[in-house]
């Protein structure tokens, strides 16, 4: 007779430690990116400033201020104005991080509108394939065959100038990626037995799609998401640089390098601490997306 083998009642610690959630042991893998982490230390801290600003800023960020104090048009940085004064003898300080209120929302919203209409073109299409995903894909690929920015200058040029064409032009050209990504996504989630049973049970169509496959298709969108709204601030500082996007006096980044460009070699304070904020802003989410990026995707967690 053999012995047999003693099998413990109990799960070892490092059992009992592992977290009970898919989102935590996320969170575990995220937080051992050190790059992401930074990523997400960037973006919270511009998301404070922005949330801030009355208070961080010491100046109105549209008043002259030589009408107020003995100030000159384009001083450079000193005590009083840390980031000194641009053409208009505003302090710049006071602009970029009223800016911050420009810009962070211009891209989240931008990315959530395309994502809202970009995933729902790439779900119908996935799941019901046949002629509705032709046609649905096909209008996607129109869309992808113009360069991005030439296609965003064309819709804005045509709704005019301003904000909130700047948003939806960004939205209309970054639609294709989205519903892509969620077509793939969906594609595969399709065939998961836990759908083929939904189907076998007689759930509707449309109810399987909402309650099986578009929650088990999202995690790939939140990365996309991330880096989404870095490309859609930088497009949106291209159109303003332009003249298409934010209107003067507004405080937005690339506006402010639109009208002090003249001047980089002379004043190059005007256009250094701008350029500066879009770029770690854009460094920001590009860090945090691929650091979530690393943490859903169990291939790179072996």
């Amino acid at each position: 007779m053999t012995e047999g083998v003693a099998v413990p009642l109990t799960e070892p610690d490092e059992l009992l430690d592992q977290p009970t959630s898919v989102w935590r042991l996320t969170l575990r893998r995220f937080l051992r990116r050190k790059l992401g982490v930074v990523g997400l230390f960037i973006v919270v801290t511009i998301a404070l400033v922005a949330l801030l600003a009355p208070v961080i800023a010491p100046y109105d960020p549209l008043q002259p201020l030589n009408q107020i104090e003995d100030v000159q048009r384009r001083d450079p940085p000193s005590a009083e104005h840390i980031l000194g004064l641009d053409s208009n003898a505003r302090d710049q300080f006071s602009r970029i991080v009223y800016g911050a209120r420009v810009s962070l929302p211009l891209g989240f919203t931008t990315v959530l509108l395309a994502i809202l209409v970009g995933a729902g073109i790439g779900a119908i299409a996935g799941y019901f394939g046949g002629w509705v995903d032709n046609i649905l894909m096909r209008i996607m690929d129109v869309i992808l065959g113009f360069p991005a920015l030439i296609l965003a200058i064309a819709i804005v040029f045509i709704l005019g100038p301003g904000i909130r064409n700047t948003l939806l032009a960004i939205a209309i050209v970054t639609l294709p990626q989205y519903a892509r990504v969620m077509r793939s996504s969906v594609l595969s989630i399709r065939e998961i037995d836990y759908v083929s049973a939904s189907e076998a049970l007689g759930a509707s169509p449309w109810r399987i799609l909402r309650t099986r496959v578009l929650p088990n298709a999202l995690t790939p969108l939140v990365v996309l998401g991330t880096l989404g709204i870095a490309n859609a601030i930088l497009e949106a500082a291209a159109l303003s640089f332009l003249g298409l996007g934010a209107q003067p006096p507004t405080p937005e980044w690339g506006a402010t390098l639109a009208q002090e460009r003249a001047l980089i070699f002379t004043f190059p304070h005007l256009v250094i601490f701008p350029g500066l904020a879009i770029m770690f802003t854009v460094l920001g989410f590009n860090l945090l997306g691929d650091g979530l990026r690393d943490a859903l995707d169990p291939s790179l967690n072996e």
